[in-house]
């Protein structure tokens, strides 16, 4: 009977306890702000842009923190602002920060910084879910902007991981014609280095041709040059001319890169770890596959309402101390726990290195350890970066 009368005192306890904290319970508005990309021709369509690209990662990671935020009356909105490519960033970020201090950017580099140099855009935490750019891991960080996309070398460095460990020791590589190729290209040139991999041709990309027609003829001419190589790496950042390389080369190698096997934050073909599940519940969502912004997105919303059920709070200098801090972890369907880098904002995470239809691997390797984090030896390590505005 006493035990009974205590098991009740404790029922009719945990009750009041619960009804008190909902009764008081946190409301976060998010703001999620983007700047849309303009349109670029390429040789295929095969593989539309979806419209909610980023903003649907966004609102499942919304739905989650929800889910959870329910039983500690906890609750989270997000407040969405999609501008055409020429809209005026900066006015529409004023008035998002004057709504929520907490803003997820989908946007290219030097829009994020024009948003995280406002005035009132002090003392606010901002996510970047798009630009990869080292600069903003690196000279150019900003203290109020973390990063849940991966840098460019994160993903190079796992491919260079996969090569090495396969001993394709011998690199060609195919550079694109645009700004955003020259960046990838040399993010491989640069992790091609730090491994001790050989890159022994170095080939831009020059045609203007309907690959469609001519990749039989032109491809084989193109690459029939190269110096004797195990792979060949192609550098396109906008997935134009990259698929017509593959199957074409006048020696039969594998076609890594923008095309064959890629390392990518994120992918369809990721199943292990629970990403099974996750990828249901973003197609029951959004009747689509989750691409890598999205998946950057929901890392960023979950990010935040990680942050908010361990620490109770909402303000931007609680929530961005305790991501910061060693205490912060994010279980992400990746197999280890995500987490930040302290000294310039970058969220660790393993990076799967994948085809079209399976996962080959996920970096770091067996193999490659760091003396931090095994997830520091992917992209810039601290002693590397430039950036001083975390004051590590």
């Amino acid at each position: 009977m006493i035990q009974l009368r205590l098991a009740a005192c404790l029922v009719g306890l945990l009750f009041t306890i619960a009804q008190t904290v909902h009764a008081d319970g946190l409301v976060l508005n998010v703001g999620y702000l983007r700047l849309e990309e303009p349109p670029r021709p390429v040789l295929s369509n095969l593989d539309p842009i979806p419209e909610d690209r980023g903003i649907a990662g966004a609102a499942l990671g919304r739905s989650d923190n929800a889910t959870t935020g329910q039983f500690l009356g906890h609750s989270y909105t997000m407040d969405v602002v999609s501008l055409p490519p020429d809209g005026d960033v900066v006015d529409a970020a004023r008035t998002m920060l004057a709504a929520s201090r907490v803003v997820i950017l989908d946007m290219p580099a030097g829009a994020l910084l024009q948003v995280a140099d406002l005035p009132e855009a002090q003392g606010a935490l901002l996510f970047n879910v798009t630009a990869q750019d080292a600069r903003l891991r690196d000279g150019d960080c900003r203290a109020n902007l973390l990063h849940a996309r991966p840098e460019l070398a994160m993903e190079a460095d796992a491919l260079m991981q996969v090569m090495l460990a396969k001993r394709w020791g011998k690199i060609a590589l195919i550079e694109g014609p645009t700004p955003e190729d020259a960046a990838l290209a040399q993010a491989y040139r640069t992790s091609a280095r730090k491994f001790g991999l050989k890159i022994v041709s170095d080939k831009a990309w020059t045609f203007d041709t309907d690959l469609r027609r001519a990749a039989a003829t032109e491809v084989p001419l193109f690459t029939q040059g190269f110096k004797k190589h195990d792979v060949i790496l192609v550098a396109d950042a906008h997935d134009d001319f990259a698929r017509y390389i593959e199957h074409n080369t006048w020696e039969p190698r594998p076609v890594i890169g923008s095309t064959g096997l890629q390392a990518l934050a994120w992918s369809p073909v990721v199943e292990q770890w629970g990403a099974a599940q996750l990828q249901s519940r973003f197609e029951d969502q959004s009747a689509r596959r989750m691409w890598p912004r999205d998946y950057a997105a929901w890392a960023a919303m979950r990010s935040i309402g990680e942050a908010v059920t361990r620490t109770g709070q909402t303000t931007p200098d609680a929530l961005r101390s305790y991501i910061l801090s060693d205490a912060f972890e994010l279980a992400a369907f990746q197999g280890r726990a995500l987490s930040y880098r302290a000294w310039n904002g970058q969220l660790r995470q393993p990076i799967p290195v994948v085809n079209a239809r399976a996962q080959v691997a996920a970096a770091p390797l067996d193999g490659f350890e760091h003396a931090r984090n095994p997830l520091d030896s992917l992209g810039l390590d601290q002693p590397e970066s430039a950036c001083t505005a975390f004051g590590e």
